[in-house]
């Protein structure tokens, strides 16, 4: 069992990884620990806790700018922005329940370390595009802070965005500045009933071609479905295809309007508000696999209009269900009982390099066997290699969480 240090500031942050530097001892860093089932297992008898570090440092809804310690839970952050109408844009998921934990964990540090992006990144982009300043530590012991809390700001290197999707390799994070945005006046979801994927990912490509400026693209086949906990979508007892349209009141349904009658040679449903807010949530959080805590589950990029056909090629070497995000272009997988990673299947399945397969849950022994971050070709892992020389040179942090030796 790792010894925890928790600690009250970033000074104390950078008192210990320096402490840590000089012992030799490398340090698992968490938030909330939402996530530890996310990565590679960490072989460190020291445990660097910031879910201390969880204060809004500053809220400035006129200038869409809030900052916060790195341990700020994402709940706390969404009432606060909630109470202004804003949110963050990039829909960030909570996926502690996925991976067997308590909802409501997560932290904003560890959701930008992770670079995790929900539905809406088809319009709003990543989370990366969000992240506008930072404080951390380095692997060396040294305090440093890049950007800032205004949007625009240009100073020095954009060390936010290397940071992001690093997984805590990098540096500990301390304060964080990100970007919000005014929340949509209205929501409303069409459903199209009843495509098998292939059609169902052609469907979504043509609603993100038309002007409607769709918000949400997704794909729950018939066994995914049945599993939502929206009536409507339950209810039907078949393939669901969702569309989500956001924005003032008056312009989403003239734009739900002109959506029904473009998709009208198909069947079709709609939803509300309410019930488009409770599906998106299912959707984000790939939360209709927690109800299959023993299966394994994938988390694929591909480009958008090969969604159906890379999953097509995985379900022929091995039995599995899928959840489209990203009009496609996102794929959550779950592997059939029994199958512990089937990681060269999943692999050779996305086809044409680009591709990224990500497992994101499996017990920690096959996550010690199998690679569970795409393999880099050898130029992308050298540079991958100089950066964490340059940050961390004695792989104090996180040793190991993303690549082995890394």
């Amino acid at each position: 069992m790792a010894e925890t240090l928790r600690l009250a500031n970033a000074e104390q942050v950078r008192q210990a990884v320096a402490w840590a530097l000089a012992a030799g001892e490398p340090l698992e860093v968490v938030g909330g620990g939402s996530k530890p089932g996310l990565g590679r297992p960490v072989s460190a008898r020291h445990r660097l806790d910031l879910g201390h570090l969880a204060t809004i440092v500053s809220y400035e809804p006129e200038e869409l700018v809030l900052t916060a310690g790195a341990g700020a839970r994402l709940c706390d952050i969404h009432e606060a922005l909630a109470a202004r109408d804003q949110e963050l844009a990039f829909e960030p998921p909570d996926l502690a329940p996925l991976l067997g934990g308590p909802p409501d964990a997560a932290t904003i540090g560890g959701i930008l370390a992770c670079n995790l992006s929900g539905p809406r990144r088809i319009k709003a982009g990543a989370a990366r595009d969000h992240f506008i300043g930072v404080k951390g530590v380095s692997g060396r012991g040294e305090a440093f802070k890049s950007g800032g809390r205004v949007v625009k700001n240009v100073t020095g290197y954009d060390m936010s965005k290397l940071l992001a999707g690093s997984h805590g390799t990098l540096a500990a994070l301390t304060e964080v500045s990100v970007r919000v945005l005014p929340a949509a006046e209205a929501t409303r979801t069409l459903l199209l009933l009843g495509l098998d994927d292939d059609a169902a990912v052609a469907a979504l490509g043509r609603a993100a071609r038309t002007p409607f400026e769709a918000s949400g693209l997704a794909h729950l086949p018939a066994e995914v479905a049945a599993l939502s906990s929206v009536p409507e979508v339950a209810a039907h007892r078949g393939a669901v295809t969702a569309i989500r349209l956001e924005g003032p009141r008056e312009s989403v349904a003239d734009r739900a309007q002109s959506l029904a009658r473009e998709f009208s040679d198909l069947p079709s449903a709609s939803l509300d508000r309410e019930a488009s807010r409770a599906l998106w949530a299912e959707v984000r959080d790939a939360a209709p696999f927690a109800a299959w805590p023993d299966r394994v589950v994938w988390r694929l990029a591909v480009p958008p209009a090969a969604g159906a056909e890379t999953v097509a090629r995985i379900k022929a070497q091995v039995g599995c269900t899928a959840l489209y995000d990203w009009a496609g272009g996102l794929i959550w997988l779950a592997l059939d009982r029994g199958i512990e990673a089937a990681a060269e299947s999943v692999r050779a399945g996305l086809g044409a390099p680009g591709g990224h397969a990500l497992l994101v849950r499996a017990r920690a022994d096959v996550r010690r066997r199998v690679p569970v971050f795409q393999p880099q070709a050898p130029a992308l892992a050298a540079l991958s290699a100089r950066i964490k020389d340059g940050f961390d040179p004695k792989r104090i942090l996180n040793p190991g969480r993303m690549y082995e030796g890394v």
